[in-house]
């Protein structure tokens, strides 16, 4: 199973993203999917994960800017970003739950202040 993030970038405080993560390969079904980020030096955290069923859950400091949605039938999950804040700064990372645990290779989001 490969994943393959996109969609970060640059962009202004109050501006908007959309992360876009792609799963490839022997899948028969996935369960949960998500996106955690990293900022250098400090642990990578939980931003919002949604289940098969499509039941969300968001990081506090996400809840009412972010959302985060998937097409099954194509096997690819989004993360769409607003309001943004340079706090959001950071690389994010998607992983999906299949058969064991998988992670996309990040995509770096840098919000200007």
């Amino acid at each position: 199973v490969q994943l393959q993030a996109s969609g970060g970038g640059l962009v202004q405080a109050g501006g908007s993203l959309r992360l876009s993560c792609a799963a490839s390969g022997s899948i028969f079904s996935i369960n949960h999917m998500g996106w955690y980020r990293q900022v250098p030096g400090n642990a990578r955290e939980l931003v919002a994960d949604i289940s098969s069923d499509s039941s969300t859950r968001y990081a506090d400091s996400v809840k009412g800017r972010f959302t985060i949605s998937r097409d099954n039938a194509k096997n690819t999950m989004f993360l769409q970003m607003n309001s943004l804040k340079p706090e959001d700064t950071a690389v994010y990372y998607c992983y999906a739950v299949v058969d064991g645990v998988y992670w996309g290779q990040g995509t770096l989001v840098t919000v200007s202040s």
